[in-house]
């Protein structure tokens, strides 16, 4: 499978929004990238659900939602009602995973389970037949431009073999840093899925930065 590129609206002008999610519907990103933060598991506060369903109508591309919350179960039906494709759930939040992921494809969307740069992926050994991706970050959540961290290009790889190793068809999606020479990288070590907010929204041609990016 060719790799996709999911822009972090994150980094995006919030006093141009629609400018920006048009922009992206008119690029060769294959995902719309959205991360929620609640000021308790990560300290920032991003947007909620009434951007979400502004979205709805507008976004073009699937939107993979990312929730940097404390106890994320409490609102799989809010994010299937937005129409999202994908509900990310950290692993450090939620201390019933299994039922949440389960929740999750019952309200009709891929699941995914994200993991902390701290936390090492043989803690999924139990879980990873049951998720459709796995998000790595690559940078603390909480905050865009922050500095890639190299440990993760490691970690990709394991967490590859894991999957391969496996016979499953699990995604993996890397949050952080992202750019050409990372993204490079991360992909050469077993990535699928690339998140770039700053690298994308700040660039002067954004548009030729997501096609750079699918083309690596």
């Amino acid at each position: 499978m060719k790799h996709l590129i999911a822009p972090s609206l994150l980094s995006a002008d919030f006093m141009n929004l629609q400018r920006d999610v048009e922009m992206i519907n008119r690029s060769e990103a294959d995902w719309l990238h959205l991360d929620i933060m609640d000021g308790v598991f990560v300290p920032n506060i991003s947007f909620g659900f009434p951007v979400l369903e502004g979205l709805k109508s507008l976004c073009e591309k699937p939107m993979d939602v990312h929730l940097m919350i404390v106890e994320p179960q409490k609102f799989i039906k809010e994010v299937a009602a937005t129409g999202a494709y994908m509900m990310n759930v950290h692993y450090e939040a939620c201390t019933h995973l299994h039922r949440t992921i389960a929740g999750i494809k019952e309200a009709g969307m891929k699941a995914g389970v994200t993991l902390n740069p701290h936390t090492p992926v043989c803690l999924l050994e139990d879980i990873i037949q049951d998720v459709d991706m796995v998000l790595l970050m690559s940078v603390n959540p909480g905050y865009g431009g922050q500095r890639f961290i190299e440990h993760s290009v490691e970690k990709t790889r394991r967490l590859r073999e894991m999957i391969d190793r496996k016979g499953l068809q699990t995604l993996i999606e890397i949050d952080g840093g992202v750019n050409l020479e990372t993204g490079k990288r991360l992909i050469e070590a077993g990535a699928d899925v690339l998140v770039a907010g700053s690298f994308v929204f700040k660039a002067e041609n954004p548009l030729q930065v997501i096609h750079d990016l699918k083309a690596l």
